[in-house]
């Protein structure tokens, strides 16, 4: 198993490096930070748009300016913003700390649900439970993710005018003032979470259930399934060791490559409850034409995706012990 894991890390290292150069020079050709700076009226002088060049290494050719980049990474420095009192690296991690607690609660909530409603829907197969888990998967996959959470959204608004009480939060990732200690502040973000949890969740789940419910259903038409019920082993024990371990594969890959999705469905979903994260980061970054800011969200995605992946593929190794000997 050490091995196997060492050969998928030496793999993760390169495509690590070849995301940086990639997605360095394609927000350095999309837009200049100085373009807002020029358009404005009246123009500021030359000489300062010179100095503000030189500021945002612009005056360097493009692969020095990747290079230079690039050792800064290593000793946490992510570039110049254009707002110049902004430090990009302390801003990114503030404000992935708030996506991913969103993005991973969500996930296990979806994993959860996938893997629950598709054994079920395997195991009874054209039953009444299996038309209805299909039939909700397909709406919810229909359903496009920002009019879905502002339906969640006004839906809260609602219930919380029918009981007279803020119950359901629909505004902001946490509370301005908190009072009543540690317990207080975890149950406040905790409530936040609930709606955008469910926006987020059963968009991913729809999609993760149908494939989990695919796989199952191939799995249980195997011979080695047969033959272990030929065997007299008790039912649990062959849907828990032999069916279910063997149909996870296929979700696993499934849901390490949703990740950038989910991503982006955060962003989202961030916009509409008004969430301080990650999303609205990379939205204010766009409208400043705040290009390192910009390659810091697309890099930092970019490896959480590479080691999300690379998780996976350890996983592998632990759910079919064959893939690791291979």
């Amino acid at each position: 198993m050490l091995a196997y894991a060492l050969r998928r890390v030496l793999i993760s290292v390169p495509i690590l490096i070849a995301s940086t150069f990639v997605v360095f020079v394609i927000t350095a050709l999309s837009k200049s930070p100085i373009s807002e700076l020029r358009a404005k009226n009246p123009p500021p002088p030359e000489r300062t748009i010179e100095l503000e060049r030189q500021r945002l290494n612009l005056d360097q050719p493009l692969l020095e300016r990747y290079w230079n980049w690039l050792l800064g990474l290593f000793r946490g420095d992510f570039g110049p913003s254009v707002q110049s009192r902004m430090d990009i690296g302390a801003e990114v991690v503030d404000r992935f700390l708030v996506t991913f607690r969103l993005i991973g609660l969500a996930m296990l909530v979806a994993l959860i649900l996938a893997i629950i409603v598709g054994v079920i829907s395997a195991v009874r197969q054209y039953s009444g439970v299996d038309y209805t888990s299909t039939f909700l998967g397909f709406l919810f996959l229909s359903l496009p993710s920002f009019w879905f959470a502002i339906l969640l959204k006004q839906a809260g608004i609602s219930f919380n005018n029918a009981v007279g009480s803020q119950v359901l939060f629909t505004i902001g990732d946490s509370s301005v003032y908190v009072t009543g200690g540690t317990w207080a502040e975890f149950t406040d973000i905790l409530g936040h979470m609930v709606l955008p949890t469910i926006s987020l969740a059963l968009l991913s789940f729809a999609a993760w259930s149908r494939f989990q419910r695919a796989s199952m259903l191939e799995v249980l038409n195997s011979d080695y399934v047969r033959l272990a019920r030929a065997k007299g082993l008790r039912r649990g024990t062959v849907m828990r060791k032999h069916a279910l371990r063997t149909a996870l594969i296929p979700l696993t890959t499934v849901t390490a490559l949703d990740l950038g999705a989910i991503i982006s469905g955060a962003v989202v979903t961030e916009k509409v409850f008004q969430w301080q994260g990650a999303g609205t980061f990379l939205l204010d970054a766009i409208s400043n034409s705040d290009v390192y800011a910009v390659q810091a969200w697309l890099l930092v995605s970019a490896t959480f995706i590479i080691l999300f992946n690379l998780a996976a593929d350890l996983l592998y190794g632990v759910l079919d012990p064959r893939i690791r000997y291979a």
